[in-house]
């Protein structure tokens, strides 16, 4: 033993002699390095003043073992003296991977006689705390001789700094997952992570308030043991439930210590107790309004507060979490807007098309049988004429909400428009044999008598049934069988329910196909165009038209183009029908111009297929020569589903319209996905703002709201907007104060016909 502490002397002793030597030489290389150190050591003497650096300084010979360090260091590798650091090397203090970094860049230091300055270090700690960060310079030691000797190293604490860079850095990636749509549950999760890195022994969790304000379900909780999180998820909020119960209940931050103790968790505290949980601190997240949206909290296995730190985390977690809450539900509030009927709240023809494959597809590979009935209400204008619009949509509601509580919750009703319903019928055997019995239930719940004004209306309906798979493999051929067999009730007296029968010999079915019914149509007079004015809110003047196509049908009447466009887009007769329309709308406009009448624009649906035709820009070419119309009088009315669907083409064909001088503006802005891509990517000249939007203006706040961006957009982006479906002063007087370009509706004139359009731009509306 006396041996071994012999040679320990022996070894130490010369580290002792040379500490005078490098402690010498350190007054000219820490003047080199005077950006990190505002002392200079001058001598021995000058050595307590060292210690009182906050920064760390030490000095390390040519084997890598200390030969001083100040009091900060020695404090940070755990040794209350500095002296009892000599002749230690960062092997005896870090972990092993570590200190071989460390070693082998002061190796390199040490040959080479180069400094390094400002190298960015990762230092674990002795306690387990997070690892600490550090800006160091190396720089090496020279006796009297100019040989190198060893190095001093000078690190700047940078660990709050480098927490502070990365919060900021998880900061920005959540708010770009939130502009990017990603899933909630991504974004909350994520959230949850940030703040727990920055935290030792600490697990987050979300829980969101649902639409009712009654309940807290599960949001996030990555690190929360997954049976606790399960045991909670759907808990009742309350004055004295727990921390998160209690403060989504008071909308104030509820801090628990001790759940073990205080009276908040009385009723919780078995379940919480095996999981070892002993503090919970839960805040509100809420909208700037002040309603709850959820509640953040922050669970410790110990007994204590809070520290200022860590309400500061939660504080900007709340912040976040509401920002990303109340995006998703803008999000729903907009998809249910875009697929969903606004006067019965029932899904529309956007939502059928989105479900229908998806219902077929599953009931193929189920072997299912899908039903659909699609229902026409007999004789429903005869309610508006004699009862006013009012009265009929009272009705049209009363009667949703009756065919609503008639099906089951897995069937599926949609209001096509107008008076038409379309009732889906899913999950059945291929031979359900109720089927016909249920949809007579239907029929009978809508003849029900409805008490209208002190008077009781009856409607009947006439329904018209396909089947899938017998009828139609495809929602188009079904939807299409559907109406066939509706048209056929229709013309076996109204009130009648008729299935659709696929026989050869064409029995009980229409005489010839509706395709070769709108061909001919479209090769003879049965197509006309109605213009319905578009009026510029400051002056009041007529300054656009927008065309609109009827067919004028030798048996069922003036048809709308919602009873033939669809069939026009599934067989192509859409180009045809298209370029009939274009024509037609030139012509008469430049006719109107050649009567002296004052010139406005004529405003031409161009559809997904019409867009796609490669000879598109030829076909408006030939349309504005053989009329003699300016292009500057003639506007293109794209959807963004149409452009969305092939970019750079639709940017191509756009710039080869844009050349002939030809308007282009985006129709029924808002009720597709990417909007606001739509707007910075395409050349557009105006907004029309669809009718789902003003219809609601200006009772319903939400819509306000989106209304009111809509045309703030526009404006900065330097686009005319058109509100479309203007029906009352109330909606008109929103959009004059709200600076809306023009508008259109009935609130002006509905499409009305060309004679009727030369009397109005001759005497004004």
């Amino acid at each position: 033993m006396n041996g071994m502490r012999a040679r320990q002397s022996q070894e130490v002793a010369p580290l002792q002699i040379e500490t005078r030597r490098l402690l010498a030489a350190t007054q000219s290389l820490m003047a080199a390095n005077a950006h990190h150190v505002a002392y200079g050591i001058e001598d021995l003497r000058l050595k307590a003043l060292v210690h009182e650096l906050p920064d760390f300084l030490y000095v390390k010979d040519r084997q890598g073992r200390f030969v001083f360090a100040n009091a900060i260091t020695a404090k940070t590798l755990g040794f209350d003296n500095a002296s009892a650091l000599a002749g230690k090397t960062d092997f005896d203090l870090l972990p092993h991977d570590v200190a071989k970094e460390f070693f082998r860049i002061e190796q390199e230091i040490l040959e080479s006689g180069e400094r390094r300055l400002e190298m960015e270090e990762c230092v674990p700690s002795v306690d387990g705390s997070p690892p600490a960060y550090r800006l160091t310079s190396k720089i090496p030691l020279r006796n009297d001789q100019n040989e190198v000797i060893g190095l001093i190293g000078i690190s700047r604490d940078i660990t709050e700094q480098k927490r502070r860079e990365n919060l900021r850095r998880g900061q920005a990636q959540l708010l770009e997952m939130i502009a990017k749509c990603e899933p909630l549950e991504m974004i909350l999760e994520a959230l949850v992570l940030l703040v727990e890195t920055g935290l030792t022994g600490i697990n987050g969790s979300i829980l969101l308030l649902d639409p009712e304000g009654l309940h807290l379900f599960h949001g996030a909780s990555p690190n929360l043991p997954a049976a606790y999180s399960r045991l909670i998820d759907g808990v009742a909020i309350g004055p004295s439930v727990g921390s998160c119960g209690t403060a989504a209940w008071r909308g104030k931050p509820v801090i628990v210590s001790d759940i073990e103790t205080d009276p908040l968790w009385e009723d919780f505290r078995g379940v919480v107790q095996k999981f070892g949980l002993r503090s919970c601190w839960s805040t509100p997240i809420m909208t700037p309004q002040g309603n709850v949206l959820g509640t953040f909290a922050l669970y410790s296995s110990e007994v204590r507060t809070p520290t200022t730190r860590e309400m500061e985390l939660v504080d900007m977690a709340t912040h976040i979490a509401g920002i990303a809450i109340e995006r998703k539900r803008a999000e729903e509030r907009i998809y249910f807007m875009a697929h969903h009927d606004d006067l019965t709240g029932l899904p529309n023809r956007a939502f059928l098309k989105d479900q229908m494959a998806r219902i077929l597809f599953q009931a193929r590979r189920n072997s299912r049988k899908v039903t659909v009935a699609y229902i026409d209400l007999d004789n429903f204008k005869d309610i508006n004429d004699g009862l006013g619009h009012g009265a009929g949509d009272e009705v049209l509601k009363e009667l949703s909400a009756r065919m609503v509580n008639c099906l089951r919750a897995s069937d599926i009703i949609v209001r096509l428009g107008g008076d038409e319903f379309l009732v889906v019928l899913v999950h059945q055997a291929r031979h359900d044999a109720g089927i016909m019995r249920r949809l007579r239930e239907l029929q009978k719940v809508i003849a029900r008598p409805i008490k209208i004004a002190d008077a009781d209306v009856t409607v009947t309906s006439s329904i018209g049934v396909a089947a899938f798979p017998f009828d139609g493999q495809t929602p188009e051929e079904l939807l299409a069988n559907a109406d066939a067999a509706m048209y056929q009730a229709k013309q076996l007296g109204r009130n009648t329910l008729q299935y659709y029968y696929n026989r050869p010999n064409g029995a009980d079915t229409m005489p010839i196909s509706e395709e070769d019914e709108l061909r001919h149509a479209i090769g003879s007079d049965q197509l006309f165009i109605e213009y319905q004015p578009q009026v510029d809110l400051e002056t009041g003047k007529i300054v656009g038209l927008e065309a609109l196509v009827r067919w004028r049908h030798p048996d069922r009447g003036v048809l709308p183009p919602g009873h033939f466009i669809p069939l026009a887009e599934e067989t192509g007769l859409i180009i045809p029908l298209g370029l009939h329309v274009l024509n037609e709308a030139c012509r008469q406009n430049k006719a109107w111009q050649d009567m002296g009448l004052p010139p406005v624009t004529i405003a031409v649906n161009v559809s997904a297929k019409q867009f796609s035709d490669p000879a598109l820009a030829e076909h408006v070419v030939e349309a504005l020569e053989t009329s003699g119309l300016d292009p500057c009088w003639l506007e293109l009315e794209l959807t963004e589903s149409t452009l969305m669907q092939d970019v750079p083409r639709a940017l191509t064909v756009m710039r080869s319209l844009g050349t002939l001088g030809v308007r282009l503006s985006i129709d029924d802005f808002g009720t597709g996905y990417s909007s606001l891509a739509a707007l910075k990517t395409f050349p557009f000249h105006r907004l029309k703002m669809d009718r789902a939007f003003v219809e609601a203006l200006p009772r319903d706040e939400t819509t306000v709201a989106i209304a009111s961006a809509v045309i703030s957009l526009a404006r900065k982006l330097k686009l005319a907007v058109v509100a479309e479906g203007v029906e009352t002063e109330e909606q008109l007087e929103f959009l004059r104060e709200n600076r809306c370009d023009e508008a259109q509706g009935y609130r002006f004139s509905k499409p009305v016909a060309p004679g009727e359009i030369e009397r109005m731009l001759r005497d004004g509306i």
